[in-house]
């Protein structure tokens, strides 16, 4: 009897943490384990707005897929997967490459939702992969730079869209990350503006009041412009719209404003509802014993009216159930329902501080920071133990990532 074949499409948290607990439950030889991710590397999701300031090492955010996963018991592709065919149960890959399976995980990971937001596509920089943060540092080093020719004061206003946890981490970021820009560009400090928009009455509304308290007082002392109740009607390469008629003149707005499933997943041929394949308790695709899907491609229901959020957590949690549920249905035994369990949130405000909530204690400053630090280190373990911990925090390598493919 031929070993089968489990493919995992995505080297995201959902991804990553599936091939690593499947090479955890599988006894040698029992089955063929392939990761395809179109990158060769790995990035923390949770972290990409470190990369948007350059306040972290490449190599501290996008991890190496050869040296985490071993090559004995998984098998890597770099390769973009282009569609599904789950008649033939195979997958086909950019350049006309099919890969067959016997059991199949979708964890493509997410794309940016504008709303159909005039200009946002165009004219905004997402915080969607290692790429598109890359692509925000490198903006604002080059509007630093036109700022010395032109003095054009827009140039040197930065404006983050979203009051979610990805905005007002970028926030964070940048007001660590200016005073060290102003300093090796010769540009004073005073000419920089940091402006934060949110539709909602407050950032973070799904926190403790507390919580949004602290954050509206950590903008107001670093002299971040915090604007809420209004939406951003269109942007330009000029400048952004408000619903109040302000129009605020800046070349770069960083927009953080929600996310969607990966329109990808249109062309396998399965069900999707709300832009997602709906999965049953066992994170199988409904209807389908051989094809499970999680983290940001899954609809969930935790209820009969609401889905599962797409977060990391979520994803983190999933991927071993799935991981287990693909190794029992191989040996034909019971499968394991899923639960989702909320262990808190916490969300970085620079390196010196950050808000959280872990179950029912409020966290904020510098306990909040460690706290972060502590649920990013977590992870680490989860994908290859203290060594890998050591290795991030202390001897990464601080070459600058290579980009070849498009994000």
């Amino acid at each position: 009897m031929s070993r089968p074949n489990i493919v995992i499409l995505g080297g995201g948290y959902g991804g990553m943490v599936t091939s690593k607990r499947l090479e955890k439950f599988l006894k040698a030889g029992e089955a063929k384990v392939t990761l395809i991710n179109k990158h060769d590397y790995h990035y923390l999701t949770t972290q990409l707005h470190k990369i948007g300031a350059a306040t972290a090492a490449d190599r501290q955010i996008a991890l190496s897929i050869p040296e985490i996963i071993n090559p004995e018991k998984t098998n890597f592709i770099k390769a973009e997967v282009a569609a599904v065919d789950a008649n033939k149960q195979e997958v086909h890959l950019v350049g006309g490459e099919k890969v067959p399976y016997d059991y199949l995980v979708i964890a493509l990971g997410f794309e940016v939702a504008t709303f159909g937001i005039p200009g946002i596509k165009e004219n905004a920089f997402e915080i969607r992969s290692f790429r598109s943060s890359k692509a925000i540092y490198h903006h604002i080093l080059k509007q630093f730079n036109l700022y010395k020719q032109d003095q054009d004061p827009s140039r040197l206003t930065f404006v983050v869209a979203g009051g979610g946890f990805t905005g007002i981490e970028m926030v964070g970021e940048l007001v660590d990350a200016m005073p060290k820009l102003c300093k090796e560009h010769g540009v004073p400090f005073e000419q920089v503006k940091l402006v934060a928009v949110e539709a909602a009455p407050s950032v973070i509304p799904f926190f403790p009041k507390e919580s949004i308290e602290y954050t509206t007082q950590f903008f107001e002392k670093h002299n971040v412009r915090l604007i809420t109740s209004k939406k951003i009607l269109e942007c330009t390469p000029e400048e952004i719209r408000l619903e109040n008629g302000e129009n605020i003149p800046t070349r770069t707005v960083v927009w953080s404003c929600g996310v969607k499933g990966n329109t990808i997943i249109e062309k396998f041929g399965l069900p999707v509802e709300k832009g997602k394949i709906p999965v049953d308790p066992y994170l199988r695709v409904k209807n389908m014993k051989n094809i499970f899907s999680i983290g940001d491609n899954a609809l969930f229901m935790k209820n009969e009216k609401s889905a599962l959020p797409p977060t990391a957590q979520v994803a983190l949690q999933q991927a071993p159930v799935c991981a287990k549920n693909i190794v029992a249905a191989i040996r034909d035994e019971a499968l394991t329902t899923f639960e989702y369990h909320h262990k808190g949130s916490v969300a970085s405000l620079g390196t010196r501080a950050a808000v959280g909530l872990v179950g029912s204690v409020r966290l904020s400053g510098l306990i909040g920071a460690f706290m972060k630090q502590v649920i990013e280190a977590r992870y680490l373990f989860m994908l290859g133990g203290p060594a890998l911990i050591f290795k991030q925090h202390f001897g990464v390598s601080h070459e600058p990532v290579k980009i070849t493919a498009k994000q």
